[in-house]
């Protein structure tokens, strides 16, 4: 079951009208038992990982805070690792044993050894590389004592699992999500039309534009010989605003699904193609993982603490370890070096870029140098986004050989709408769906609250919203055979 199916259609407003209809003892207990059925839709043996994970991180949560209260801060430590450690080991099993057995393999080749190791050949548990890291950075914030250890185990079970956030993120943090489980919510009108606003607004991001793209893109990608050089560039620019649209969009199915019930989500996306540089770009981008590898792993390792070197290495580090957390490929580990790559450079180059925009009073304020900063900070990520999507690294040399070899601005207008299968009304949709996607990022960016702008219209203003884009994502949605949903980009990490 995903967001955009006819079965969550159904089964998101029996789970909301069943939780507002039952005691608030009993709602939790409701929210729970739905989560699971939730995530048993996919492979119902999986829900056994969810559960092993849960368990095991509320048992060593609360030996952590035992010991902790008693100064046995290595016993403390012990029980932080071991949480890691069993974690760990059920995430590498399920999605990194066969890329090391792979790479083993290949590795004897080199050297002329026969042996091989068997991979552990399993199916990717949906949401493994989310529920984790959210569970492990509970235990984390128990060891630094920022929240104290609950001993209600089926309120840390739904934190773990809570259905509109447990497959893609947000990985929300126990200090905002798990204390939300102790309230009381009450049906406010107000509140459940500003959460299905935002739902209809995913729904469109997900359906109209991100599904439309993705047929353009997997075309030129999968037979980029038959296409010039820029029409794989601009296939590349449409994958970025793909995967922005796939994932914000789950992102705001998941944030508005909480809203309705009463839950307060973290944004996890804010206009990052509008970012003005990269290190900008990454506080937009997929908000809640970044600031989980801040937090988790490069404060940890030192952060800036130790020097300038030492800052830049564990950068690289978290860069790098994003793109493997992305994907057992070592095309994503490039991904992710790519832009722990430039937000290195970025820095090291700040002083000179400072000097220089000084001595040629440069206004940094003024719409030209945002613009043309925006845009190199596009073309920047873009570039990597060709690691990110590419199937491989030869595929993806393949592609810059052709860009090189066939640039090819001749046909550029008329025969790659034609091949990409675009009639008229298709590419006006998309060319509306666009100007949208811009006028609500700008909105946001300029820090309004656009949502709560229209919910404060009169009714007639309202429903033309609503209106235009309920009948944009049924006339230009992508919908597979008899309806059938699209999966979500990030349901593969």
């Amino acid at each position: 079951m995903i967001f955009n199916s006819v079965s969550y259609l159904l089964f998101f407003p029996i789970v909301v009208l069943l939780y507002f209809a039952l005691p608030y003892k009993m709602r939790n207990v409701w929210l729970l038992v739905v989560s699971y059925y939730f995530y048993m839709n996919w492979n119902a043996k999986y829900a056994i990982l969810l559960a092993g994970s849960t368990l095991v991180t509320f048992v060593c949560s609360l030996l952590v805070s035992h010991f902790r209260e008693r100064g046995k801060t290595s016993l403390a430590k012990w029980s932080l690792a071991g949480s890691f450690i069993i974690n760990l080991v059920i995430l590498f099993a399920f999605k990194y044993s066969g890329f090391f057995a792979e790479n083993i393999n290949r590795l004897m080749e080199v050297i002329g050894q026969g042996a091989r190791i068997s991979a552990f050949d399993v199916v990717l548990p949906v949401g493994i590389s989310f529920y984790i890291f959210q569970a492990l950075s509970y235990t984390m914030d128990v060891y630094r004592g920022e929240i104290k250890a609950t001993k209600n185990l089926l309120r840390y079970a739904l934190f773990v699992s809570f259905f509109p956030q447990l497959v893609a993120g947000p990985i929300e943090r126990s200090k905002n999500l798990l204390a939300q489980f102790e309230e009381k919510h009450s049906f406010d009108v107000d509140r459940i039309r500003s959460g299905l606003l935002t739902m209809l607004w995913g729904l469109f991001m997900k359906i109209v534009i991100a599904d439309n793209l993705s047929g353009i893109v997997t075309q030129v990608y999968d037979n980029y010989l038959e296409y010039t050089g820029v029409e794989i560039l601009l296939a590349t620019a449409l994958f970025a605003f793909q995967i922005y649209c796939d994932f914000g969009g789950y992102s705001a199915i998941a944030i508005g699904s909480a809203r309705v019930l009463g839950f307060r989500l973290m944004e996890n996306f804010n206009c990052p193609y509008l970012a003005i540089s990269v290190n900008d770009f990454w506080k937009r981008w997929h908000i809640s993982l970044t600031s989980w590898f801040r937090d988790y792993l490069y404060i940890p390792l030192g952060g800036n603490r130790k020097g300038k070197v030492r800052k830049y290495v564990n950068i690289m580090i978290i860069f790098l370890v994003s793109g493997l957390w992305h994907g057992a490929n070592w095309t994503y580990v490039v991904w992710g070096g790519l832009n722990g790559l430039y937000l290195v450079l970025e820095q090291v180059g700040e002083p000179l870029r400072r000097r220089m925009r000084d001595i040629f009073r440069v206004d940094v304020t003024r719409f030209s140098y945002r613009f043309f900063a925006g845009l190199w900070t596009f073309a920047l990520v873009d570039f990597s986004w060709m690691f990110f999507r590419a199937e491989s690294f030869s595929q993806v040399f393949g592609m810059l050989r052709q860009i090189k070899a066939n640039f090819g601005f001749s046909r550029m207008f008329g025969y790659a709408v034609e091949s990409w299968g675009l009639d008229v009304t298709s590419l006006t949709a998309l060319a509306v769906a666009f100007a949208l996607l811009f006028f609500v990022d700008v909105c946001r960016y300029k820090g309004m609250d656009l949502n709560r702008k229209i919910l404060t219209q009169g009714a007639p203003m309202r429903y033309v919203v609503y209106a235009t884009l309920l009948l944009m994502i049924m006339f230009f949605g992508i919908y597979g055979y008899e309806y059938a949903q699209t999966a979500f980009i990030y349901f593969q990490f």
